[in-house]
């Protein structure tokens, strides 16, 4: 028999099939996702491949597999997937694979991979009968080796150290009851279980709304059904989503199917999986993030491909656990950028979860208080059924929202982040004993430092980027590499003193906060507070369990998360995202916005949000204002139609970069002309954007250009920019990094 194998490489040319002879022994192990190792070319060490088809024989002289690693290995709807994957995001289908194999085992070396986790387990290795015999004859007389015994009796089974503990004895007393035969050690798997010092208390499905029900009761009709249907489960923020979810959830249990819940990010991970496992219990569930241990994924992988855990949450790798009797995908706040990969595969998750909703004929539910503007189109042309949560489930009216100018607070003197009506409305709300969220999406203390002599600005040496000043480190510090440096005294260039350290992050706001309201306890979450495992969960808990008064953070804190005491929401800065170079400038802005003042007032009392900005007459801030997200859509969508800009297109960047910038414009260039090309010869609908340097033109010190291209994107279009990617493959433009992204969330 010979398999056709992909070798795990990302060099394009390398995307092929090579066939390999299997074995006799091998037979029964290798099928079609086996991960397997050969010998290549000429290299000594043997390299790493998976097979992607078997069939009788080849037309080459070919060479045994060396190896096969029996327990890591994917199905063969896997391997479909990973083909169509490599095919729409112009990647090797072997980058695909390694998305699907158990976490710890994307590597080259068959010996440094993840692994089960052992532990010594002990067990009688006589009956307890005859053991009560020799105890009553004295065979046994020490208090210690009778306590042992018995207590294992009770057990069964335990791992060593355990036994230890609870019959409080030695390990020299197991080892005199080993050797007297009355006992027995032995290894045996144990799980890694991120679970484990939950205790929970359990839950009941709630009463649901008449609007609920409604949503309920249309997916439930689909999965009796089995349709592969979509609807987008639309509702304000505290509307009872959840709730919906978890029943659903309940639904495709008792058929005995799996679901699969994603979350956008890690932090409300914690929050999701609590509220899972207080209604379902632990054993039914698995959770995939990267904040979780190698050795902690690996077991949580298995438990799902084992057949185990029939609820998998996470964030959208968990799209790519090993389910092979899928019956519902939900992806809860659908709207969010964390969804798209921006590293290869550069895949959108709501792409993978229509393919396996094909294959698996199961609904899809997406849900969320601001959709993307694209879900909110499709429900409109009938592709996505609406189905909409109007109020809040606890009766709890929406918040008030204030925009504050400013400007004004400028003129009246106050140049601190906090304006005076933000200042008395936190001040109330501290003397209520109620608690404050303030929203900065800026973390660090200053975010530029610039001379005020000559117009220098710190920059990164590998980014052309501003450094931020961090003060608990006292560094200046690029946020896309890493690199950092001393804080300036002087100026590099014209060395005066001028120097000023301008804007304000995370940091700047907490000093701030904590000098205006010195008896106030605080909390602060962003990338920097949250580099330890569970760190957002400690962080979460805290603020809910200890009744702090004021938390301070980035996006972290807007989404999904139920503070029941939280009345009063402060957005600092809500201009930040409105002058990013995006098409989705506005539609991010009234998102972000709406999802943080969804936070306050989720109980009986009613909440405030004060939106501070500089721009009180943006759309998006004033939309925002009223919560009225179709309002916004329906202004919006005029602007994207009469630019020709999503949903009414979709967008490749084709992205080239390179230490050196003169093969950078080389390639873009040929790229430019092959494009043109093929649009004239084959006369393709689309129009095509000259080469020109990227936003952010540096970082790590690679040189970035790109080229633009709307279209509407279909075969003829992978098709035809597959073979401008060939082609250019064959021009061998040295060191230059290709990449094409499908409607990309970062245009920087």
């Amino acid at each position: 028999m010979i398999a056709e194998i992909i070798m795990n490489s990302s060099v394009r040319n390398l995307d092929k099939t090579f066939d390999y002879s299997i074995p006799y022994e091998m037979e029964e192990k290798i099928h079609i996702g086996s991960r397997v190792f050969v010998k290549f070319g000429n290299i000594k060490e043997l390299k790493e491949g998976f097979v992607v088809n078997i069939k009788e024989k080849s037309e080459f002289k070919v060479k045994d597999i060396s190896k096969v690693e029996e327990k890591d290995f994917i199905d063969e709807a896997k391997v479909g997937l990973a083909k169509w994957m490599a095919k729409r995001y112009f990647c090797n289908i072997s980058e695909c694979i390694k998305l699907m194999l158990p976490p710890g085992t994307g590597t080259n070396n068959l010996e440094n991979r993840a692994k089960e986790k052992t532990a010594r387990f002990i067990r009688l290795a006589r009956t307890i009968d005859e053991i009560e015999i020799d105890i009553e004859n004295k065979k046994i007389k020490s208090e210690k080796h009778i306590r042992a015994l018995r207590m294992l009796n009770k057990i069964n089974e335990i791992p060593s150290k355990e036994l230890e503990e609870i019959a409080d004895v030695s390990s020299a007393i197991l080892k005199t009851l080993e050797k007297n035969g009355y006992i027995e050690f032995y290894e045996n798997a144990i799980e890694r279980n991120p679970f484990l010092h939950k205790v929970i208390a359990s839950t009941q499905n709630l009463k649901l709304t008449e609007e609920q029900q409604h949503a309920y009761t249309a997916v439930e009709d689909a999965i009796d059904d089995m349709m592969n249907s979509e609807f987008l489960l639309f509702g304000v923020t505290g509307s009872g989503k959840t709730e919906v979810y978890l029943q659903l959830i309940e639904k495709v249990l008792k058929i005995g199917k799996t679901s699969v819940m994603l979350v956008p990010e890690i932090s409300l991970t914690p929050q999701t999986v609590d509220r899972f496992i207080a209604r379902f219990g632990q054993e039914k569930i698995a959770v995939l993030h990267s904040k979780l241990s190698v050795g902690e994924r690996y077991d949580q992988w298995y438990k799902i491909k084992n057949g185990d855990a029939k609820i998998v949450i996470g964030a959208r790798s968990a799209m790519f656990a090993p389910i092979t009797n899928l019956g519902i995908i939900i992806i809860d706040e659908e709207h969010d950028s964390s969804y798209k990969s921006e590293t290869t595969p550069r895949y959108n998750v709501k792409d993978i979860a229509r393919y396996l909703a094909r294959e698996y004929n199961v609904p899809i539910v997406l849900g969320s208080a601001t959709p993307d503007m694209d879900t909110y189109y499709k429900t409109l042309n009938g592709d996505i059924e609406l189905l909409e949560l109007t109020k809040r489930a606890n009766e709890a009216s929406l918040p008030e929202i204030s925009i504050i100018d400013m400007r004004r607070e400028l003129s009246n003197g106050n140049r601190s982040s906090i304006s005076m009506r933000l200042y008395e409305y936190i001040k109330q709300n501290i003397k209520n004993k109620k608690q404050t969220i303030l929203f900065l999406n800026r973390r660090g203390y200053s975010t530029f430092v610039m001379c005020r002599n000559c117009g220098y600005v710190a920059k990164c040496i590998h980014c052309n980027i501003a450094l931020t000043y961090h003060s608990r480190e006292n560094k200046l510090r690029c946020h896309y590499c890493g690199y950092e440096i001393n804080p300036l005294k002087n100026c590099p260039d014209c060395n005066s003193g001028s120097i000023k350290y301008s804007g304000s992050g995370t940091q700047k706001l907490e000093e701030e906060v904590n000098n205006l309201f010195p008896d106030a306890s605080t909390i602060r979450m962003d990338v920097d507070t949250v580099t330890k495992k569970n760190s957002h969960e400690d962080i979460i808990n805290r603020f809910k369990n200890e009744n702090i008064d004021i938390l301070i953070g980035t996006q972290m804190v807007v989404k999904g998360h139920h503070f029941p005491n939280v009345t009063l929401v402060g957005v600092i800065f809500a201009d930040g995202s409105l002058n990013i170079d995006d098409y989705r400038a506005n539609e991010r802005t009234f998102q972000i916005l709406t999802q943080v003042a969804g936070r306050a007032g989720r109980e009986k009392d009613k909440g405030n949000v004060l939106i501070q900005t500089y721009n009180p007459d943006n759309l998006a801030i004033e939309f925002s204002k009223e919560q009225n997200y179709k309002m916004f859509y329906n202004t919006e969508i005029k602007i994207r139609k009469a630019l020709k800009y999503p949903p009414f297109c979709d967008i490749i960047l084709i992205g080239f970069s390179s230490e050196r910038e003169d093969n950078v414009i080389q390639s873009a260039k040929f790229m430019y002309m092959s494009l043109r090309e093929k649009i004239v010869n084959e006369k393709l609908q689309i129009i095509l954007y000259k080469p020109v340097p990227a936003p952010i033109d540096k970082i790590k010190n690679k040189i970035r250009w790109r080229i633009i291209v709307k279209c509407k994107f279909d075969n003829k279009i992978i098709e035809s920019l597959s073979d401008c990617l060939k082609k250019l493959e064959m021009y061998n433009v040295k060191d230059v990094k290709t990449i094409v992204d499908i409607n990309p969330t970062n245009m920087m």
